[in-house]
């Protein structure tokens, strides 16, 4: 059985504390039974710093360090946040020893009424961060599907994903085209996802990626209890019926290709 690969977690949130045995408990086991890489990411700078510490622990974990756009909302100095997940980043030296393979995430998040030009601002400054650092970055985009677009097509240098994509088709055949990859979470296996499925059949199997978002979206039929990186085995199944694939052999590809996007 192939081990799955999760692009996308928050092993940090609190509600892994109701994990049986604890958090640790749960990640020893899926490290020994399910998983072979989590990338682990932050939202602000003391999360993000986390992540990093996270990943010395385990030899399967990766840290991604950035100011989610409606995190930043909540920081007294953004520019101060800013400077500190840069420094973060540090040299490609430090990013090796760290294990910090992505800055993220990042992005627009327009579901919530907050400050529309401070989350631009964020991102724009992060994007011109990752692009001076050359790591790739992970984008939120929330119901700020062309805001989203239009930020990463000003910034053709940037490289990376579309986390738990939303969008439409058309949208992730054109992100792909510029080099973008797409990654898709348990919402595949929701009956009331059409357009993630549609984006699913047209992403091209070398820009495609799974994830958890964990705890959050969690997949058919464990919908509604903590999410964890074992369940994505069931995102992998959606994904593959779609693609038409063997549910092993999308779980190889997905492997594949996060470790090619994120130099692993």
């Amino acid at each position: 059985m192939e081990k799955l690969f999760d692009t996308h977690a928050h092993y940090y949130d609190r509600r892994f504390q109701s994990a049986e045995g604890g958090v640790d408990a749960l990640l020893q086991q899926l490290f020994a039974e399910e998983v072979a890489g989590i990338v682990n990411v932050g939202t602000e700078p003391e999360n993000s710093r986390r992540v990093v510490a996270d990943a010395a622990r385990w030899e399967g974990m990766y840290a991604a360090v950035g100011i989610h756009p409606t995190d930043g909302q909540e920081l007294a100095d953004i520019d101060g946040a800013l400077c500190e997940i840069e420094a973060m980043l540090g040299t490609p030296e430090s990013r090796r020893r760290d294990k910090i393979v992505a800055l993220g995430e990042i992005g627009l998040d327009y579901y919530w009424e907050h400050d529309k030009a401070l989350q631009a601002y964020m991102l724009e400054a992060q994007l011109d961060m990752a692009i001076k650092a050359g790591v790739p970055v992970i984008i939120h985009d929330r119901d700020a599907h062309g805001d989203c677009f239009d930020a990463v097509c000003k910034k053709p240098a940037a490289r990376g994903v579309f986390h738990s994509y939303s969008g439409s088709a058309e949208m992730a055949k054109d992100l792909c085209r510029r080099g973008w990859y797409i990654s898709f979470s348990g919402v595949a296996t929701f009956q009331n996802a059409p357009k993630v499925r549609e984006a699913i059949a047209v992403v091209p199997n070398d820009r495609i990626l799974i994830e958890t978002d964990a705890p959050y979206l969690t997949p058919v039929p464990f919908r509604g209890k903590m999410n964890h990186s074992g369940l994505m085995r069931y995102t992998a199944e959606a994904v593959a019926e779609v693609k038409g694939m063997d549910t092993d052999a999308l779980i190889r590809l997905t492997r594949e290709n996060a470790e090619r996007l994120f130099g692993i």
